[in-house]
């Protein structure tokens, strides 16, 4: 019998009441639940070295952003996120998985958060970005 690892979500949702768009995926890699993160990596949402979101939001607003484990490059992201009134709202709060991966696919006995609950709580948000897929 295979074990299963049990991948929840390191980061409680970045929302304020002045948030008017969020930013909804799934579960960063499982690497950010254990700790084990790698150079380069981030500890905050979308932090992955091997990312898109911020290297992109990097060059489009010539943020200078640190993309390295410190305190100082995690409140860039907060700071940035903040001043636009962006935030994030993974849906999946929990899944096992049998292979430890960042595929969504291998997913299973998943536990999501309640985004709804989220929107009616911050009315301001009108826009929700939603990460991945094709």
């Amino acid at each position: 019998m295979q074990k299963v690892f049990l991948h929840s979500h390191p980061y409680e949702p970045f929302i304020d009441h002045n948030t008017e768009k969020l930013i909804v995926g799934t579960l960063p890699p499982p690497r950010f639940t254990t700790g084990d993160l790698k150079e380069g990596d981030v500890n905050f949402c979308y932090g992955s070295r091997d990312g898109q979101l911020w290297p992109i939001l990097d060059r489009i607003f010539n943020l200078n952003l640190k993309f390295e484990t410190t305190q100082e490059a995690i409140e860039q992201r907060k700071s940035f996120l903040k001043q636009r009134h962006i935030g994030v709202c993974d849906i999946v709060a929990s899944a096992e998985r049998e292979k430890v991966d960042a595929s969504d696919i291998g997913m299973q006995n998943i536990e999501l958060r309640n985004v709804l609950d989220y929107l009616e709580k911050y009315p301001k948000v009108k826009t929700l970005l939603f990460t991945g897929g094709k």
